[in-house]
């Protein structure tokens, strides 16, 4: 997929340099006393409870259906969200040997600085400050 050709449900470009940071903080989070969910299905709950602190979308899901509806849901439930490139990405990240489609941080454990970090770029980005 080329950098211009994104599925419709990006409604925002995420820098390089943040790109790895969101792979950090789910791993962070994972690995330092936090909690994520993992896929399509557990982040869609946890966002609809209001139990998601940041959710990340990977944008390579086909078909883009699976994860269409999560930033809008976001944006309905004030839960900041990002993009990652790649499922197989975010899957590693989240410690799971399958893509992942999305991932929801409902306590970023040692993670939480660098949670507050990024949500503040994504609102820079998304023009929300």
């Amino acid at each position: 997929m080329s950098p211009g050709d994104k599925p419709f449900y990006v409604n925002f470009d995420m820098p390089e340099d943040l790109i790895s940071k969101v792979y950090e903080l789910i791993e962070l989070a994972r690995t330092t006393g936090g909690k994520i969910k993992k896929g399509a299905n557990e982040t869609t709950k946890a966002v609809e409870r209001g139990e998601a602190s940041m959710v990340v979308v990977a944008e390579d899901v086909d078909p883009p259906e699976i994860v269409a509806h999560l930033p809008l849901l976001c944006d309905d439930k004030k839960i900041p969200y990002a993009f990652a490139p790649s499922k197989e990405e975010l899957g590693k990240a989240a410690g799971i040997e399958r893509p992942a489609s999305a991932v929801a941080v409902i306590d970023p454990g040692q993670a939480k600085t660098l949670m507050e970090a990024l949500i503040d770029k994504i609102r820079e980005i998304r023009g929300a400050g």
